[in-house]
């Protein structure tokens, strides 16, 4: 396929990237508004990854769509700076409580803040899951099956790469498949990465990321500032707030930004989701809908179902069989960095530039199931001195280390840790400030999550020191959350269908990470907006309010046998 061919097919069903203004800022110019009276189709809770893929695709088949977001509408030229610390107002930051034998951090990592989610601050870095993510457990004994195959979601990971869109090489691993923009050029961090995969026999490549190689509709080219996790200025890397929020507002949906939903309602007499009550500007509100769309993050998602408990469900909305928050993961995601005697300054390219899948999957050999994935990562100062300070370097040893900053290659790992039920958010007795209970995140590593981090980091530590590093130091750290509320083929085994659809609430659906049933050793945004895709294409397929019975296979009842003559 030629490339204006591929353009022409992209802007046929997302003109996105055409529509971001040249002078005007503001993409929301002119949005419809609805009234919270006003009962419309869908109303969507989140607008990161999946809740604006959801809004964009159902916008355009004519839904009347509302997208209630907790923070704020971003204007990257008016709201980004290139500067670390200036990022923090990017990320959520709200009270949660952390608990469990290794708990995870939460903030900058692993969540976001306003329209475009924590795709406004993530690296870029968007691989596909591979077909065996999807059978873990038949294939390896551990995880779960999901009730849909990798084939269901290959022709949504084509459009979704495209609409980004996706550069890099030719991908060997998994399902092998191309991109559809050339790689970016490699800088020093790529260089070493590279210099030492081959001096070990290990395949490496460039990509894949979500940024634009060269000009993409009014997207400018990247000019490698260094600052993708602090905000892309020139929206040369994708976040939905320029990929696929343009285009739904184009299209009639509504962005209702600085709005915090605290409950869906359920009517109790026909058992379907009515709209979700929310605040704005201190003022409470309810927005009518004829479905409701939860996308608020694999901890926010589960908060807000277990919030809207009621007669009808005493322990939660969909939480009948105490699935509601549980299976929540992290990947293990040690970093290693490495000295070298010339300069590398890692920061002057994409972070995630150059990576390898060659440890993805099970290797029968090791003493672990399933596997890790290995990609350039390009901490800035601030973050690298808290890698150096985790070394137990301080005073004049810290500030003698900084100044070697851009001696310094660092690779990333990403472990695919598994889903244990322990692993949850539950509701806290603390409140915050709308007096809602915050959320309580508990979790621990098995023996399995061990032994993988140790793995990986052994191998980044054996790929820097073949390409020349002279000193290597390793932090452990987690990435991505995913699960929560996970698909299942039935409501024993989780919250909602291979449609996203609730088991309990026909018209109530979830699309976000917290589907998620296992998480590879992939980052999960390609994966996310992919699901919601099809979602929306199979919601779009059927009546324009929604499919609000279960589609099931009638219920037979057993053959009585006959009474017998007394």
């Amino acid at each position: 396929m030629s490339a204006a061919r591929g353009l022409r097919g992209v802007r046929a069903r997302n003109e996105s990237a055409w529509l971001l203004p040249l002078a005007d800022p503001d993409v929301d110019t002119g949005m419809r508004r609805f009234g919270d009276d006003d009962e419309v189709d869908l109303v969507i809770v989140g607008c990161g990854a999946g809740g604006s893929t959801m809004a964009q695709r159902l916008a355009r088949a004519g839904w009347s769509i509302v997208v209630l977001e907790a923070g704020p509408f971003w204007e990257p030229d008016r709201d980004w700076v290139s500067d670390e610390a200036g990022s923090h107002r990017l990320y959520w930051t709200e009270p949660r409580v952390i608990d469990g034998d290794d708990p995870v951090p939460l903030g900058s990592n692993n969540s976001g803040r306003g329209v475009g989610g924590s795709m406004v601050h993530f690296a870029g870095y968007t691989p596909r899951f591979h077909p065996s993510d999807f059978h873990t457990e038949t294939l390896d004994g551990v995880g779960a099956d999901w009730p849909l195959r990798y084939e269901d979601l290959k022709p949504y990971y084509e459009d979704i790469e495209e609409e980004l869109p996706v550069a890099g090489q030719d991908w060997p691993w998994g399902d092998p498949h191309s991109y559809p923009h050339t790689p970016h050029p490699v800088g020093g961090n790529g260089e070493a990465f590279l210099r030492g995969a081959l001096a070990c026999g290990i395949e490496a490549r460039v990509g894949p990321v979500a940024i634009s190689n060269g000009r993409f509709g009014h997207r400018r080219h990247c000019i490698y500032r260094g600052f993708c996790l602090q905000g892309c200025k020139v929206d040369a890397k994708a976040s939905p707030l320029i990929t696929h929020v343009p285009d739904a507002i184009a299209h009639g949906a509504e962005i209702r930004a600085d709005s915090m939903v605290t409950r869906v309602a359920v009517d109790p007499r026909t058992g379907l989701a009515t709209g979700v009550h929310y605040e704005h500007g201190g003022v409470e509100h309810f927005q009518r809908a004829r479905n409701v769309a939860v996308a608020a993050y694999s901890i926010e998602t589960p908060r807000l179902l277990l919030n809207s408990a009621s007669p009808q469900f005493p322990d939660g909305l969909c939480n009948d069989h105490d699935l509601v928050g549980r299976y929540l993961m992290v990947q293990g995601a040690p970093q290693t960095g490495g000295r070298f005697e010339e300069e590398v300054r890692m920061y002057k390219a994409p972070p995630p530039e150059v990576s390898s899948e060659a440890f993805y999957e099970t290797d029968p050999s090791k003493p672990y199931k399933r596997g890790y994935s290995i990609q350039t990562v390009s901490p800035l100062p601030i973050t690298w001195a808290e890698h150096i300070a985790a070394q137990g370097h301080w005073g004049t040893e810290l500030r003698r280390r900084m100044t070697d900053f851009v001696h310094w290659a660092c690779l990333g790992a990403l472990c695919e840790f598994l889903p244990q039920p322990e692993n949850r958010v539950t509701l806290d007795a603390e409140k915050d400030r709308r007096g809602m209970p915050v959320a309580r995140f508990t979790y621990s590593r098995c023996g399995n999550d061990r032994r993988l981090m140790t793995a990986a980091a052994g191998t980044m530590e054996e790929i820097l020191t073949a390409a020349g590093a002279s000193e290597v130091m390793t932090i452990e750290r987690y990435a991505h959350l995913v699960g929560g509320a996970r698909m299942a083929a039935d409501e024993r085994h989780g919250v909602v269908d291979a449609d996203c659809r609730t088991f309990a609430v026909p018209n109530l659906l979830i699309t976000d990470g917290s589907v998620l049933p296992t998480q590879g050793s992939a980052n999960p945004a390609l994966t996310i907006m992919s699901l919601a895709a099809r979602t929306a294409a199979r919601l779009g397929a059927g009546a324009r309010g929604g499919l609000r019975r279960p589609q099931r296979e009638p219920v037979r009842e057993p053959a009585r046998e006959p009474a017998k003559e007394s």
